[in-house]
């Protein structure tokens, strides 16, 4: 029976460079970094969760683009903080880009898109807190 996601994966085309931007922009921690039969295998993860972001090595000719149109839809990742507007100034700072100028109200809570290096988009949000 299924008891937990383990992985999910964010290619990248530099590692190192993903790496700093999940870790030092965004947060996160580094969990695995080995060398394997396969490549190099590098995990990060939201400091006390048990999910891990592979950042899987993936050359832009291998079909993964570097630079994305603008898109609706949410990201392949999705973040979520206790207080995004304040979370927004403080990312911002450290070199995250965004895809709007300030973080939008939806009927769920706020959301903002961001884009990682590789130009994946990072969606963060922010749950609506039960009114009481």
């Amino acid at each position: 029976m299924l008891t937990n996601i383990m992985y999910a994966t964010i290619y990248v085309t530099d590692q190192d460079r993903a790496l700093a931007f999940y870790t030092e922009a965004l947060g996160m921690e580094k969990r695995i970094d080995v060398t394997g039969p396969d490549g190099r295998f590098l995990t990060v993860g939201v400091p006390s969760s048990p999910v891990e972001i592979i950042l899987w090595s993936h050359a832009p000719s291998a079909g993964q683009p570097v630079v994305r149109e603008a898109e609706v839809a949410p990201g392949p990742l999705i973040l979520e903080f206790d207080d995004l507007r304040r979370d927004f100034e403080v990312l911002r700072e450290r070199g995250v880009t965004f895809t709007q100028p300030q973080p939008e109200d939806y009927p769920f809570g706020v959301r903002v898109e961001a884009v990682d290096p590789d130009g994946n988009r990072i969606s963060l949000r922010q749950q609506r807190r039960a009114e009481g």
